[in-house]
């Protein structure tokens, strides 16, 4: 194999697979990249068997061939490279050895062959549709800070995906819950999606489908069956397995009769939630809200660090409340909110909260308050 790619090209595509390696593995071959060159491009994956992901890039191939290096060693090598130099990959000078070349700089890698390269079935995909890359990019935000890392209750460790009904008309639905809060977010339903079956997108999933949208334009086709998933971006294909569990009746512990309306300032909130937290332990991070006519009073106590209080205007015409909630839950669904206002709708310190967004009335969330003395 032989081939010449400009630095930022291989580095872009590099940039992508690598992040689907384990760091630590007990199957060599897994932290591994499989270099393939022929017909004018490179084509680089990456799996870790639950997950895959393959980028073509245009390439000099002089040569065509394949064979497997450690990706993040490689990645490390070529992002240390000059920006818009040649790089030049080629193997069969010595076995079992990539060299590089660049410039001044030369590098050898040890290699695995390519045929012991592990390879994921994706089996058949029937349901195939297409989204604009910055709307699938919002519905992964908007739910994906709720997915739980608890690996016991491993059905709730991605974004349920799903079609569903809203007002006598189809969506296509995303959530994700840890038990403490929930985020629902729901656009109309794409064409090609009727009848897709529910299925759980794993966390690794979510956040490698997420990095590549960054960067990305136009549209994201997702083809899926009730195992897999599969993403195609521009010159990149992501396939993942899907989590084998049900997902839990997440419309049961959605409180919409909640009726105690409670209007803020989303930026004026966020700060002041942001700055009486800084006196709470990492443990707990519970803040107080104190509601009375029209004004919320924001408070946190450490035995260790002291106290911290805020007051800022809001709309309320309830009776006066008080409910306790973690910091860290309410700057997250704050940073989601994408309108100048939230609205909390409550029913008492005991029960969920829900929360709106008023500019985006498609999003949900749900918090569970905490006791806080």
């Amino acid at each position: 194999m032989r081939l010449t790619i400009e630095r930022s090209a291989l580095l872009r595509s590099l940039g992508h697979v690598h992040g689907v390696v384990e760091r630590r593995t007990t199957i060599p071959i897994l932290s591994n990249v499989l270099i393939r060159a022929d017909d004018g491009r490179l084509v680089l994956t990456a799996t870790d068997m639950d997950l895959a992901m393959q980028e073509r890039a245009a390439a000099d191939v002089t040569q065509a061939g394949s064979t497997t290096v450690a990706a993040h060693t490689f990645y490390d090598i070529v992002r240390k490279l000059p920006d818009g130099a040649q790089v030049e990959v080629r193997t069969g000078t010595e076995q079992g050895v990539l060299q590089l070349r660049c410039g001044r700089s030369s590098l050898k890698l040890s290699t695995l062959p390519s045929e012991d390269f592990p390879v994921m079935a994706e089996g058949e995909l029937p349901y195939v549709f297409a989204m604009p890359v910055d709307v699938l990019g919002r519905l992964i935000d908007r739910t994906r800070f709720a997915i739980s890392t608890e690996e016991t209750r491993y059905y709730l460790n991605g974004i349920y995906l799903h079609a569903a009904k809203q007002s006598g008309k189809d969506v296509l639905r995303s959530v994700a819950t840890d038990g403490h809060r929930l985020a629902r977010v729901e656009l109309p339903l794409p064409p090609g999606a009727r009848g897709m079956p529910g299925v759980i997108v794993p966390r690794k999933a979510v956040q490698e489908i997420r990095r590549l949208l960054d960067d990305a334009e136009g549209e994201a086709e997702i083809a899926l069956s009730d195992t897999k998933i599969r993403v195609s971006v521009g010159d990149v294909v992501l396939t993942s397995k899907l989590i084998d569990g049900t997902f839990p009746d997440y419309e049961r512990v959605i409180p919409f009769a909640n009726d105690k309306p409670l209007r803020v300032n989303v930026a004026s909130f966020a700060q002041a939630v942001d700055l009486v937290s800084t006196i709470t332990s990492d443990k707990t991070r519970a803040v107080k809200l104190k509601i009375d006519k029209d004004t919320l009073t924001l408070s946190a106590t450490s035995p260790d660090s002291g106290s911290a209080t805020e007051e800022i205007e809001v709309a309320y015409r309830d009776g006066p409340m008080e409910i306790g909630f973690n910091a860290r839950y309410l700057l997250d669904i704050a940073q989601q909110i994408v309108g100048e206002d939230a609205e909390f709708m409550l029913s008492d310190s005991s029960s969920p909260t829900l929360v709106r967004d008023d500019a985006d009335p498609s999003a949900v969330y749900v918090l569970m308050p905490m006791r806080v003395g």
